[in-house]
């Protein structure tokens, strides 16, 4: 779906490029409801994603945990289970991690695409490097995978 892909580009360079200490990063993206227990057992959880908040797209967002959308809402099918309903069954349950953020980007298109577009493909660095600054605030070591060039 085009921009939303947005947090599968930053995952893939993470999973490809760095190396975190004690971080498990994860699609989430399809899990559904098999997403609960991984939130549930974590003490602190990082989504990647797009945003939509109505602004230019482009912009990079930081939501803090009261800022993240969680709600139920009635659905055709049990089936559309998506992160907002995941994250309204943690809080209620009283599972939802204390220390939770989420990272994104304001998508510019939306639609049945597997490109991003110029615009978010142009904050991908930016993103994925407060991605690691986060996770460095949360004590967790990340190192390149890149070869190291010598003289």
């Amino acid at each position: 779906m085009g921009d939303d892909g947005v947090g599968l580009a930053v995952l893939s360079r993470l999973q490809q490029g760095w190396e975190c200490e004690g971080v498990h990063l994860v699609d989430g993206g399809t899990w559904g409801m098999n997403l609960l227990p991984l939130i549930e057992d974590t003490r602190r959880l990082l989504l990647l994603d797009a945003i939509r908040l109505g602004v230019e797209p482009g912009t990079v967002h930081q939501l803090t945990r009261d800022q993240l959308p969680r709600y139920l809402s009635h659905k055709l099918s049990p089936h559309q289970i998506d992160l907002k309903e995941i994250l309204a069954l943690a809080e209620l349950r009283g599972t939802l991690p204390e220390v939770a953020v989420a990272l994104g980007v304001e998508p510019a298109e939306v639609e049945f695409s597997t490109n991003l577009s110029p615009l978010v493909e142009a904050r991908l660095a930016e993103l994925t490097e407060l991605t690691l600054r986060q996770l460095g605030q949360w004590g967790h070591s990340c190192r390149s995978r890149a070869p190291r060039a010598y003289a």
